[in-house]
């Protein structure tokens, strides 16, 4: 298990496709040349990445210390290669971290991964796909096509700060019991909401706000 590169972006003028305050968006990452700074950049709505020159276009939705850090898998981007019709570059997804031989949607909330020496990113929560994604990728009924396939790589929290950068190996030093992995949890929150009560098993991990969306399914 290795990150195959290190994305950051920085801020893109994009009033087609994005209703962030002054239509700047950070979707656009690319591979940094050396390592990153990685810290928790503070609360959701002022903190903005958690990587050191990436950009946040829409604080009140993305960012903040529960969602520092966004994953996806290599396998995964190739997966959707054959469908596109190209081969998705690493960051073209808008994640910081393009990984490989990792399974990233089948890690659990609250899973730790210790990322080269020193960095440990906890799991939080699974990405849900917005306007400004879709319009990234200028492909039609996007935001379907990505919630269908149920395998939308993960936010990730801060636990130790550090540099990280492209062919640092990865380790999981912690993986909790329950069943709550980023697809499960990504089903819960939008085709199946049946499954919002069984999210609460992932305990303090979870990010607040699905915290919040399960308890209301339970009448907490």
């Amino acid at each position: 298990m290795k990150l195959l590169s290190v994305n950051v972006a920085g801020p893109l003028h994009a009033p087609a496709y994005t209703d962030a305050p002054g239509n700047l968006t950070g979707i656009d990452k690319r591979p940094a040349p050396g390592p990153v700074e990685v810290t928790p950049p503070g609360p959701k709505g002022t903190g903005g990445s958690g990587l050191a020159g990436d950009t946040i276009g829409d604080m009140r939705h993305h960012g903040g210390d529960d969602q520092a850090v966004y994953a996806f898998s290599r396998e995964d981007l190739d997966d959707w290669a054959h469908e596109l019709g190209r081969e998705p570059a690493n960051g073209s997804f808008g994640e910081n971290l393009t990984t490989r031989g990792l399974d990233v949607n089948g890690a659990r909330i609250g899973e730790r991964w210790l990322v080269g020496s020193r960095v440990v990113l906890e799991v939080t929560a699974p990405r849900i796909p917005c306007r400004t994604f879709a319009g990234r990728l200028g492909e039609g009924g996007w935001v379907k096509r990505f919630t269908d396939r149920a395998r939308p790589g993960a936010y990730l929290r801060v636990i130790e700060p550090g540099q990280v950068c492209a062919g640092d190996a990865i380790e999981i030093v912690h993986r909790p019991g329950h069943e709550v992995t980023v697809s499960f949890h990504f089903r819960a929150l939008t085709r199946e909401p049946e499954l919002l009560p069984r999210v609460l098993a992932a305990g303090d991990a979870l990010h607040p706000q699905a915290r919040r969306n399960a308890l209301r399914r339970t009448g907490g």
